[in-house]
C-alpha cells in the first residue's frame, strides 16, 4: 500500500496584503527572486461622519485654501470621516469633536494595524492628527495629539520588470491602429522618465500651451500641488509619441487639449476611471508600472 501526498493548503493572517513570489532571472542587470504584497478587492468604508461632518467641510476649506491638490483634499477627508464613522460613532458615546482624546486615537490607530499595512495605518493616523491640530489651533484648545507619532512604516521590496516582460510588453502593443500607437507611447514615456500615472495622464497637447516638445524630446508634467517640471524623453519615445499624434489627429475628438484619447471615439484616459478602454494585453501594465529607483517596477498583482 502506498501512501499520496497531497498538497497542504495554505493559511494568511488576516492582513490586507498578502505575500506571493514573482521569479526573476539572476542576472547583472536582474534582480532576484522578492516576495510582494498581493492586494485584495477595496472593502467599503464607514464614512457616514454624522454630527462630526461640518468640520471636515471646513477642513476641506482650509487645505484647499493651502493649495492641495484635489486628490490631497479627498485622502484627508475620507481618512477624517472614516475615524468617525468607523471609531467615534460605532465605539464610543461621543458626539462632537470637543470630546475626541488622544486615546480615541490610539485606539483607532491600534486597529488599523491589525487590519492593514504599516504604511496605510501610518497615513491614515498623519492625516488625522493633522485634523485635530488644525480644529485644536480654530478652536484656542489643546491639541490632543501632542506627543503622538505616527507608526513607523518599514520599506517593503518593489518588484521589477525583467527584460523579458519589458519585451512581452512592448510586443503586446505593437501594430499600426490608434490603440496600439496610444498605448506603446505611453509605456515608452513611462520608461524613459517614471513619472506618475497621474502625470501622464495631465499631458496636453493643446496648441496654444501644450506640453509636448518632440524635437527636445522634453515633456512638461505637473505633480502634486500643480508643480510643473520638465522631463527628458529618448528618442524611441519622442518616435512613439509622433506616431501616436498622427493617429490621433484622425480621433473624433482630436480637438481636445488632452494628449491621450480613448479608443472607439471615447474621451480622454485617466488614471484611474478608463482604463477598460485600453487593449486587454497591455490594460493593466500601462498604468501600473512606474519607475523605482534604477529599475522599472512591475505590474500589482489583483
Amino acid at each position: 500500500m502506498t501512501l499520496e501526498a497531497r498538497p497542504v493548503p495554505l493559511s494568511y493572517p488576516r492582513k490586507r496584503y498578502f505575500p506571493g513570489t514573482v521569479l526573476v532571472p539572476d542576472t547583472a542587470v536582474e534582480r532576484k527572486t522578492t516576495l510582494i504584497p498581493r492586494r485584495p478587492g477595496p472593502v467599503p468604508k464607514q464614512l457616514d461622519a454624522g454630527p462630526f461632518e461640518a468640520e471636515v467641510d471646513s477642513f476641506r476649506l482650509h487645505l484647499a485654501a493651502e493649495g492641495k491638490a484635489g486628490r490631497t483634499l479627498d485622502t484627508y477627508t475620507e481618512a477624517v470621516r472614516w475615524f468617525a464613522a468607523g471609531h467615534l460613532l460605532r465605539q464610543t458615546d461621543k458626539s462632537s469633536w470637543e470630546q475626541v482624546e488622544r486615546q480615541d486615537l490610539q485606539r483607532w490607530t491600534v486597529w488599523l494595524l491589525g487590519e492593514y499595512s504599516t504604511a496605510y495605518a501610518s497615513n491614515q493616523f498623519r492625516a488625522v492628527r493633522r485634523f485635530l491640530r488644525w480644529l485644536a489651533a480654530e478652536q484656542d484648545r489643546p491639541d490632543p495629539t501632542a506627543g503622538l507619532r505616527a507608526p513607523t512604516a518599514s520599506p517593503r521590496l518593489v518588484p521589477v520588470f525583467t527584460s523579458e516582460e519589458l519585451s512581452a510588453l512592448r510586443a503586446a502593443c505593437h501594430g499600426r491602429s490608434f490603440a496600439a500607437r496610444r498605448d506603446a507611447a505611453i509605456i515608452e514615456v513611462l520608461l524613459a522618465t517614471g513619472i506618475r500615472r497621474s502625470e501622464v495622464a495631465g499631458i496636453r497637447c493643446d496648441p496654444d500651451r501644450g506640453d509636448l516638445d518632440l524635437a527636445g524630446r522634453e515633456i512638461r508634467v505637473r505633480g502634486k500641488g500643480g508643480r510643473e517640471r520638465i522631463v527628458k524623453i529618448s528618442y524611441q519615445a519622442a518616435r512613439s509619441v509622433d506616431r501616436y499624434l498622427r493617429a490621433r489627429a484622425r480621433h473624433p475628438l482630436a480637438a481636445r487639449p488632452e494628449l491621450w484619447l480613448g479608443v472607439g471615439g471615447r474621451g480622454p484616459v485617466t488614471p484611474d476611471g478608463s482604463t477598460r478602454s485600453w487593449p486587454r494585453p497591455a490594460r493593466r501594465p500601462v498604468w501600473r508600472c512606474t519607475r523605482t529607483g534604477s529599475g522599472i517596477t512591475s505590474p500589482t498583482p489583483g
